[in-house]
C-alpha cells in the first residue's frame, strides 16, 4: 500500500496563496512555496513542472472556489433582483471568509501569468467561465446592469479594503444590496 502524499497539492497551494497574500504574487516561486511548507523542492516540481503551472493551478483552484459560491448565491430566490442581491451579498461574504484566497484573486490571473500557463489550465479556466456565463444568461443584463451589481460594484467595494489590508466591514453588505436593488428592478 503507498504511503499517502505528506505534502498535497493543496497544502502546497495552500501555502503558495499565504505568500501571495502576504507578499505579493512576485513571492510565488517553487522554493519559496517549498520553503514555507518544510517540503523538498522535488515534492513541488513534482506536482507543478514549472511556476506558470503553479500559480495556473493557484487561480485555478481560486477561481473556482469563488464561482461555485457565487452560482449557489444566484440561484437563491425567483425574481432578477434577489438573485442579483444574493450574488453581490456572496462576494462580499465569500471575501471577507476567505481572505487570503481574495488576495489571489484580488492579484488577478495576468499577475500570476496568464499567458504561461500550460494549455490544459487556461482549458479549464474558459470552462469555468462559461459556467458563470451559463449561471447569468437567464439573468436580463440590459446595458450592463447586472455585470455591474453583480461582480462591478462588489468587486469594487471589496477591492478597496483587501489593498488596505483591512477586514471587509458589515456596512459593505448593506452598500452592495441597496446598489444592486437600484440597478435591478423588481419584478
Amino acid at each position: 500500500m503507498p504511503r499517502p502524499a505528506r505534502y498535497s497539492i493543496d497544502i502546497l497551494l495552500d501555502v503558495a496563496a499565504e505568500l501571495l497574500a502576504a507578499e505579493g504574487p512576485s513571492a510565488v516561486t517553487m522554493s519559496a512555496v517549498a520553503r514555507a511548507a518544510g517540503a523538498p523542492s522535488g515534492s513541488v516540481y513534482h506536482r507543478f513542472p514549472t511556476r506558470a503551472a503553479l500559480c495556473g493551478e493557484l487561480w485555478l483552484r481560486t477561481e473556482q472556489r469563488f464561482q461555485e459560491a457565487l452560482i449557489d448565491a444566484l440561484s437563491e430566490g425567483r425574481g432578477a433582483q434577489q438573485r442579483c442581491v444574493a450574488g453581490a451579498l456572496r462576494i462580499v461574504q465569500w471575501c471577507r471568509e476567505n481572505s487570503t484566497e481574495a488576495q489571489v484573486l484580488l492579484a488577478g490571473p495576468h499577475e500570476l501569468g496568464l499567458g504561461d500557463w500550460p494549455d490544459t489550465i487556461a482549458g479549464r479556466r474558459k470552462r469555468l467561465q462559461r459556467k458563470l456565463r451559463r449561471a447569468m444568461a437567464d439573468l436580463p443584463d440590459e446595458e450592463g446592469r447586472v455585470s455591474a451589481a453583480v461582480l462591478d460594484v462588489p468587486g469594487a467595494i471589496v477591492r478597496r479594503h483587501l489593498r488596505a489590508r483591512q477586514s471587509i466591514p458589515a456596512t459593505a453588505d448593506t452598500i452592495v444590496a441597496d446598489c444592486a436593488r437600484a440597478l435591478i428592478p423588481a419584478e
